[in-house]
C-alpha cells in the first residue's frame, strides 16, 4: 500500500483532512494503527463507541420471547380463510365433543351427537323446530352434556322450559 492508499484510508477512518491524515503517519513512521492511536490521542479522532455486552436477558431489549414471536406471525400471515378454517375446526370439536340430551319426567328420552342435530336442522330446520315447541310443552327438557363446559346454552335451554311452563300454565287458566 503507498502512502496516498494510507492517507487515504487514514482520513476515511478517522474523520480527518489529508493534511492531519499525512501529519499523523509521518510521526508515526507510515504505521495506520499507530497513526490512529496517535489521532485518537490528540482528540482529532473519535474512539470507537462504548459497547457493553450482558448475559442478562433484562438488559437486552432486543431479545423477544420465541412464543410471542411466532404467536405474532401466525396473527399477521393469517387470512380470512384460515381464520375461519379455524373457527370452523373448534366448532367441529365441540359438535364432536358433546351431545344434546332430551329428558322428560326426569328420564333420558334421547341423546344424539350435537353433529347429528347440526345435521337434521340443516335438512329439515321446520320439522326439528316444531318438533322441539312441541316437546317443551309436553314437559321436555333439552340440554348439552359431553366433555366441554356449555352453562350458557344449558342456561338458555333452561329459559326456554320455564318459559314454554309460564305459557302453558296461562293457557290451562284460560
Amino acid at each position: 500500500m503507498d502512502q496516498l492508499e494510507k492517507v487515504e484510508k487514514l482520513r476515511e477512518r478517522a474523520n480527518v483532512t489529508y493534511e492531519e491524515a499525512k501529519e499523523a503517519l509521518e510521526a508515526c513512521e507510515w504505521d495506520l494503527l499507530d497513526a490512529m492511536v496517535h489521532l485518537e490521542k490528540a482528540g482529532k479522532a473519535k474512539g470507537p463507541a462504548q459497547e457493553s455486552y450482558s448475559t442478562s436477558y433484562e438488559e437486552q431489549s432486543q431479545y423477544v420471547s420465541v412464543k410471542d414471536k411466532v404467536q405474532e406471525q401466525k396473527d399477521a400471515g393469517d387470512s380470512f380463510f384460515n381464520k375461519m378454517g379455524r373457527l370452523f375446526k373448534k366448532f367441529w370439536e365441540k359438535c364432536v365433543n358433546n351431545s344434546f340430551c332430551v329428558k322428560r319426567k326426569g328420564e333420558e328420552v334421547l341423546k344424539v351427537p350435537v353433529w347429528a342435530l347440526v345435521l337434521a336442522v340443516l335438512i329439515s330446520w321446520r320439522l326439528v323446530l316444531a318438533a322441539m315447541v312441541i316437546g317443551l310443552f309436553l314437559k321436555c327438557q333439552y340440554s348439552f352434556c359431553g366433555k366441554d363446559d356449555l352453562k350458557e346454552a344449558n342456561t338458555v335451554m333452561e329459559k326456554a322450559s320455564v318459559l314454554a311452563d309460564k305459557i302453558k300454565s296461562e293457557y290451562d287458566k284460560l
